[in-house]
C-alpha cells in the first residue's frame, strides 16, 4: 500500500511511541539483540547491554529468501538496483530507486511479488514479473483461476514469465539485465527479489532452543524451554509456519494469556486465508484448495470472459477451502464455514450462486465470528468498543481495535456492525479528516472559519488556525481554497501554489518542463501545427508527443526558455499541470461520421472554451461523444456528455485512472445550451464542496449522485441560481497564465522540489 502510494509509511504503524509510553511498556527501537541466556534468563543487546527476565516472547519475523543467482550480491551486499521487500527501508529505498528507473523485473510471482509489481507501475516504471512455477501464487490458487488471474495483472501492463529461473544478474557494479536458466536475457535496471521468506531462528538456535523450519512451540507457545516463547512469521506449531499475520495475532493473544498464568486458551491452528492487496482485483485464498487431497470434491463457478473465479473444496460435508476471484463479496461467508467447520450438505446446490436466505447476516454471527481477518479482530469486539467508546465511524472503529487498518476488506462489515449496534443513529457518516497535521482541522470547517474571519492570504490562514508555517502538502490546497472564495481578490504567495502551478508547465523528473499547449475539443490548423513544429525545432524539443487527451506535449523544455516557447506557439495553455478544467475531448460527431447524432465537436469546442483553466480540488477532465457508441470516452471521464437522438446525456463522476470507474447519469437535456449550462453547475458545485485533492468519482461515491441530482437538476436546495451566478464569475476571472504575465525562472526557486 505505501509503495503503491494508496496510504503513507505512517498510516501502518500500529501502535505509536507514545502508545507503549501510556501502557508502561519500555520499548528500545534501533536495538538488536545478540544472544539470549536461558540459564541465565538475560538477553545481551549489541550495544552490550544487559536485561534480565522472568518469561521471553521472542517475535523475531522473518527475513527475505535470497535465491542463488549469479551477481545478486556485490561485496557481501545486494548488488545497487536489487532490493528486497519486507520492511519500510525497502520500500523507501526502492521507490527513491525507482525515481530514475526504466524497466524493474519482480522475482517471485507469489502475494509479495504482485504487490510489488503493481506499486512499481504506478511509479512509471514497465515492469516484468518472473515467477518459477507454471502459474502464478502456486501456493494459493489453481490452474484455472492462476490463467485469470495472470490475464488481469497483464491488464496492468505487467509481462508475466511463467516458468523463469533467474540464474545470473547483468551489469558491472549495478543492474542492467537479468538471464535466466532458458537463456533469455530482460533488460532492468531494478530487480525486487519477494521468492519467499525463511524464520529468523539462529538467535533461538544458540539459545539451545529447539528449532526445525522455525522455533518450534506448542499449543501455548511454549518453546522447549518453558519460560520462553514465541509468536509469528519466526515459530512453528505443529509443523507449520505462517508468512501472514492473522496467525500472529491469536498466537500472540493465547503467549499473552499463558505469560500471564492463564492456560485455559490453546491454540490449534489457523485458518490460513490470504488476500491480493491490488486495487482493481479482487482475490482471496482461504484453507486447502487442492481437491485432490482425499477425500475432498470441489464445487467451481468459472467465467474467464467475466474474470469471476469460484471453488469450494468440500471434504465430508464440509467446506476445507475456497478461491474466490472477482467478487469478494461472500469472502466471510466462505471463511466462517472453514474456521467454525460447519456442515454445508444441505446447502450444496446454493453454495456458489449467492448467498441462501437461511444464511445469517451480520446481526446474527456469534460474537466469536472474526471480521478482520488480517489482525485477528471479532465481531464481538467490535461490537463492545462501539458501545464502550461511543464510536460512530468505521475510522474511530480502526484506531480503537486496529480492525480495517491493513487491506480493508472488512469495510463493509464493519458498517453493518455499527449499523446494528448504533441503529437510526448511524448512517455510514465518515469520521473526521484532518486536513494536515499543520492545520489539524476538517477541511469544511477551515472553509468556515476563512470566512467568517476574512482571512485572505495562507499564511493569515496558517498563523490564526494552524502551526504558523505549513507544509508542501497543505499549503497548495489553502491556496486554491482562497481562489475559489474569492477568485483573484486575495494575496497570491509564491511559494504556497505546487511547483507546476509556479512556472505554468510540467516539471520533469530531469529538472526540464513539458508544454501542453491548450486545443479545443481537440481540433487544430495547419498553421497552430506548423508553429508548434517550429517551436519543436527552434528549442531542440526532444520529445513530441500525442497525449490522450487530444493535444500535443513538447516534453524536455528548459526553464529559462518557457516564456519564449510560449510566445512563439501563440496558444493558451492547456493547464495540464494544474489542479483544474484540463481538457475536453471530443469525437467528430454528426460533422462527418455516419453513425453521429450529434455536433459533439460544436459542444466540446464551446465547453472547453468556457471552463477552461478554472481552478478545481482536482484535475477535471470532460469529453462529448456524438453519439452512444462513445468514441470520445465520455463514459470515464469527470464530465462526459454523449449525444441522442433527442438532445444530450450528461454523465459525472467518471474515471479512468487507478480505479476505474464509469461516470453516472446526471440528467437528460434537449440543447447544447442546457447542457453546457448543466456542466457549469456541477463543476461549480464540486468546486464549493469537495475536499482538496478529491476527484469527482470520489465525491460522488461520498455523497451520492441522488444528492446531486436534488442539488442541480431539481433545485431543492434553492441554490442553482447562487451557482450559475458564481461560476459565470470564476469564468469572467480566467486569465490565461501564458499570456498575463512574463515568466521570470529562476533555477533558485527549485532547490528543494522533488521534481
Amino acid at each position: 500500500s505505501v509503495l503503491s502510494g494508496d496510504v503513507k509509511s505512517k498510516e501502518i504503524i500500529l501502535n505509536t511511541p507514545e502508545w507503549y509510553k501510556k501502557n508502561e511498556i519500555g520499548l528500545h527501537l534501533g536495538v538488536s539483540v545478540n544472544s539470549v541466556k536461558p540459564k541465565e534468563k538475560i538477553i545481551i543487546t549489541d550495544a552490550g547491554d544487559v536485561y534480565t527476565f522472568d518469561k521471553l516472547l521472542i517475535a523475531a519475523g522473518s527475513y527475505a529468501f535470497i535465491p542463488p543467482i549469479k551477481g545478486v550480491k556485490t561485496r557481501g551486499k545486494l548488488t545497487p538496483g536489487i532490493f528486497t521487500f519486507r520492511n519500510l527501508d525497502d520500500t523507501q529505498a526502492m521507490l527513491n530507486w525507482a525515481k530514475n528507473s526504466r524497466k524493474a523485473i519482480v522475482v517471485g510471482g507469489g502475494l509479495l511479488g504482485l504487490e510489488a509489481a503493481r506499486g512499481l507501475a504506478l511509479q512509471g516504471i514497465e515492469v516484468a514479473v518472473a515467477h518459477l512455477m507454471d502459474r502464478l501464487m502456486d501456493m494459493q490458487l489453481d490452474t484455472a483461476s492462476a490463467a485469470i488471474l495472470k490475464k488481469e495483472i497483464n491488464k496492468l501492463g505487467i509481462n508475466v514469465l511463467l516458468g523463469h529461473c533467474a540464474e545470473k544478474v547483468i551489469g558491472n557494479g549495478r543492474v542492467n539485465a537479468l538471464r535466466f536458466t532458458n537463456g533469455k536475457v530482460y533488460e532492468a535496471d531494478m530487480i525486487v527479489i519477494a521468492a519467499g521468506i525463511r524464520p529468523n531462528v539462529e538467535l533461538a538456535r544458540e539459545a539451545g532452543l529447539k528449532v526445525n523450519q522455525g522455533i518450534v512451540v506448542d499449543d501455548y507457545m511454549q518453546t522447549s524451554n518453558p519460560d520462553i516463547y514465541a509468536v509469528g512469521e519466526c515459530a512453528e506449531h505443529r509443523g507449520k509456519v505462517y508468512g501472514i499475520v492473522a496467525p500472529l495475532m491469536e498466537q500472540a493473544r493465547v503467549a499473552a494469556n499463558a505469560i500471564a498464568g492463564n492456560f485455559t486458551l490453546r491454540y490449534e491452528g489457523s485458518v490460513v486465508a490470504t488476500k491480493l492487496k491490488v486495487a482493481g482485483i479482487p482475490l482471496a485464498s482461504i484453507g486447502n484448495f487442492y481437491e485432490e487431497s482425499a477425500g475432498c470434491e470441489a464445487l467451481v463457478y468459472s467465467d474467464p470472459g467475466a474474470s469471476l473465479y469460484k471453488k469450494a473444496v468440500i471434504q465430508g460435508g464440509r467446506v476445507v477451502g475456497a478461491i474466490l476471484l472477482g467478487d469478494l463479496g461472500e469472502y466471510n461467508r466462505f471463511y466462517e464455514y472453514i474456521k467454525n467447520q460447519e456442515d454445508i450438505t444441505l446447502q450444496r446446490k446454493s453454495l456458489l450462486i449467492g448467498q441462501p436466505s437461511n444464511i445469517p447476516s451480520v446481526a446474527s454471527m456469534p460474537d466469536s465470528a472474526t471480521v478482520c481477518g488480517c489482525m485477528g479482530v471479532s465481531k464481538g469486539a467490535i461490537a463492545k468498543a462501539i458501545e464502550e467508546y461511543g464510536l460512530t465511524s468505521k475510522e474511530e472503529v480502526s484506531e480503537k481495535t486496529k480492525a480495517c487498518t491493513s487491506c480493508k476488506g472488512c469495510a463493509p462489515l464493519i458498517d453493518q456492525i455499527l449499523q446494528d449496534v448504533l441503529g437510526g443513529e448511524y448512517i455510514r457518516q465518515e469520521g473526521l479528516q484532518l486536513f494536515c497535521k499543520c492545520l489539524p482541522m476538517a477541511w469544511e470547517d477551515i472553509k468556515k472559519e476563512v470566512i467568517a474571519r476574512e482571512l485572505k492570504s495562507v499564511s493569515e490562514i496558517l498563523e490564526t488556525l494552524g502551526n504558523g508555517k505549513g507544509c508542501e502538502a497543505c499549503k497548495p490546497g489553502l491556496n486554491y481554497m482562497l481562489s475559489e472564495l474569492y477568485l483573484n481578490d486575495y494575496e497570491y504567495e509564491d511559494d504556497a501554489c505546487l511547483v507546476d502551478d509556479r512556472f505554468h508547465a510540467n516539471i520533469q523528473k530531469d529538472g526540464t518542463f513539458s508544454v501542453v499547449p491548450r486545443i479545443y475539443g481537440g481540433v487544430t490548423t495547419p498553421e497552430q501545427l506548423r508553429r508548434i513544429a517550429d517551436a519543436a525545432d527552434k528549442y531542440n524539443v526532444p520529445m513530441v508527443k500525442i497525449t490522450g487527451g487530444q493535444r500535443i506535449d513538447l516534453i524536455g523544455i528548459q526553464g529559462e526558455q518557457l516564456s519564449s516557447v510560449w510566445s512563439d506557439i501563440g496558444l493558451p495553455s492547456g493547464h495540464a499541470y494544474s489542479k483544474a478544467v484540463r481538457t475536453c475531448k471530443t469525437c467528430v460527431g454528426d460533422t462527418f461520421c455516419r453513425f453521429g447524432v450529434q455536433d459533439s465537436i460544436a459542444l466540446g469546442i464551446e465547453m472547453e472554451q468556457r471552463y477552461q483553466g478554472i481552478p478545481s480540488p482536482a484535475k477535471i477532465k470532460m469529453a462529448v461523444s456524438g453519439c452512444p457508441r462513445n468514441c470520445a470516452e465520455s463514459g470515464i471521464k469527470d464530465i462526459g456528455v454523449v449525444g441522442i437522438q433527442t438532445g444530450w446525456e450528461v454523465y459525472v463522476g467518471g474515471n479512468g485512472g487507478i480505479k476505474v470507474r464509469v461516470a453516472e447519469l446526471l440528467s437528460v437535456v434537449k440543447t447544447k445550451e442546457e447542457a453546457l449550462d448543466l456542466t457549469g453547475l456541477f463543476i461549480q458545485y464540486y468546486r464549493e464542496n469537495a475536499r482538496w485533492l478529491e476527484r469527482t468519482s470520489h465525491f460522488i461515491e461520498r455523497i451520492g449522485i441522488d444528492h446531486i441530482r436534488d442539488v442541480i437538476v431539481e433545485d431543492k436546495l434553492g441554490i442553482v441560481e447562487q451557482l450559475r451566478e458564481r461560476i459565470n464569475q470564476a469564468v469572467a476571472a480566467y486569465r490565461d497564465p501564458w499570456a498575463d504575465s512574463e515568466q521570470s525562472y529562476n533555477k533558485d526557486s527549485l532547490v528543494g522540489i522533488r521534481p
